[in-house]
């Protein structure tokens, strides 16, 4: 058998509606909307440049249906690009692309081979003597484990499996097409192209498992490096596996530890050097978009928190210094403390102390707890459902689960350095 590459590359979600760009404008937020769309035109260039013998598409090209004809026209074009460097595409449809939620149907070229969903079937390259097996969604949600009706190996073939799955809920991801990792080992293929987790990882050598991860990152929860695998085979053995990135935005989320900080000002200084840092660390050339974490205790916590628009301003604007689409901030969030002992601050006779003394007895206090599942436990019921189950911020978090007990704890901080900003005369 000849030595060959391939490349392995999922979760696109193209034309997906990047969150925390609501409102913003300017050069960077353009060029994240666009960021599937210039992540999909970098794989297929990378593709052609390192003439690989063929690329799999392990599911979610799609972000679900299409709002128009705009993004199948755009994905066939790409698709069009290999066709003429006479590269064939091996695609299967994932959750987020099942046939059920697409509505709006293009004929893809030729050189794109579709696999099925009423069954696994196998498609074969006998120049590369390669086989493929692989079943696409039909609904969003398979629930049953797939693995088991996939073809036998072939014999004398480089056996690679194609499967979208969550693998048993691997990082959080909901559980789709459920299966083991000895359910992937023992059935006997080389190679186990996988999507749906959108963190690279291999997961077994020989036979490989592989999640390559997403593409592109779309939000902050999707740190770091996005692309594909580059898979070279030789003589029916993987003897190397490269991410190839392909993102053109990535993400970073970055603690500025304010330990000591005695003014805002300082605490701006502090911001500006890690974003400085960051951007020569973790950008690569590429706009970093970047979530701002000030932490650690600081007798300025109080103004802080009082300032907050004030230092979200100033880390837009220490970006913006940087130059054009080098830096780009989605959020600013304050997690310092004021440097006080609670227990200390419990024993002080004025506001302050009965403030927290009562913070203190409110989780245990089920009247109170009674009436916050009365008045906050409604409202949160009303959120969607999308926002219940994919809050970042921990109140949202504690009073989508009822704990609110957590959100007593949580928000018992903010309220005690507001008061002590407040009496200090440290608020602006």
């Amino acid at each position: 058998m000849a030595q060959f590459r391939f490349l392995h590359a999922a979760d696109i979600h193209l034309d997906s509606p990047l969150r925390g760009l609501s409102g913003q404008g300017g050069s960077a937020a353009e060029r994240i909307r666009s960021a599937t769309r210039e992540a999909l035109e970098r794989l297929v260039g990378r593709a052609i440049d390192e003439t690989v013998g063929f690329l799999v598409l392990a599911g979610d090209i799609y972000d679900g249906d299409w709002p128009d004809y705009k993004t199948g026209l755009f994905f066939s074009a790409q698709m069009g690009r290999l066709k003429a460097a006479g590269i064939p595409v091996f695609l299967l449809h994932g959750n987020h692309d099942a046939e059920s939620r697409i509505t709006k149907r293009l004929e893809l070229p030729d050189n794109v081979r579709t696999f099925q969903a009423r069954a696994a079937e196998t498609f074969r390259l006998e120049h590369l003597e390669v086989a493929l097996h692989g079943q696409s969604f039909r609904q969003r949600d398979v629930t049953e484990n797939l693995v088991p009706a996939y073809p036998a190996p072939l014999s004398g073939a480089f056996n690679i499996g194609v499967l979208h799955t969550g693998l048993g809920g691997l990082g959080g991801h909901a559980n789709y097409a459920p299966c083991t990792l000895d359910d992937l080992v023992n059935k006997g293929y080389d190679y186990w192209a996988l999507g749906h987790v959108h963190k690279a990882q291999v997961l077994h050598e020989r036979p490989h498992v592989v999640f390559p991860g997403n593409l592109q990152g779309r939000h902050i929860r999707e740190t770091g490096t996005k692309g594909a695998s580059l898979v070279t085979v030789e003589d029916r053995e993987v003897t190397a596996i490269e991410t190839l990135p392909c993102d053109l935005v990535r993400w970073a989320e970055l603690p500025v530890s304010l330990n000591g900080a005695t003014s805002l000002e300082g605490a701006i200084d502090r911001l500006r050097s890690t974003l400085d840092r960051a951007v020569d660390e973790l950008a690569d050339g590429r706009l970093l978009a970047c979530r701002i974490r000030l932490e650690g205790q600081t007798q300025v916590h109080g103004q802080i928190l009082a300032s907050e628009d004030h230092l979200l301003a100033e880390a837009r604007s220490a970006a913006l210094s940087l130059g054009e689409e080098v830096a780009w901030i989605e959020k600013l969030v304050i997690a310092t403390q004021a440097p006080l002992d609670p227990e200390a601050l419990a024993q002080r006779d004025d506001a302050l102390g009965a403030l927290q003394r009562m913070l203190q007895e409110a989780g245990d206090d089920e009247s109170l707890l009674g009436q916050m599942e009365g008045d906050i436990g409604q409202m949160v019921r009303r959120l969607p459902p999308e926002l219940r189950a994919e809050g970042e911020d921990p109140v949202l978090r504690a009073a989508a689960t009822g704990d609110y007990a957590a959100v007593i704890a949580a928000v018992a901080p903010y309220l005690s350095a507001r008061l002590s900003a407040g009496q200090t005369g440290g608020e602006d």
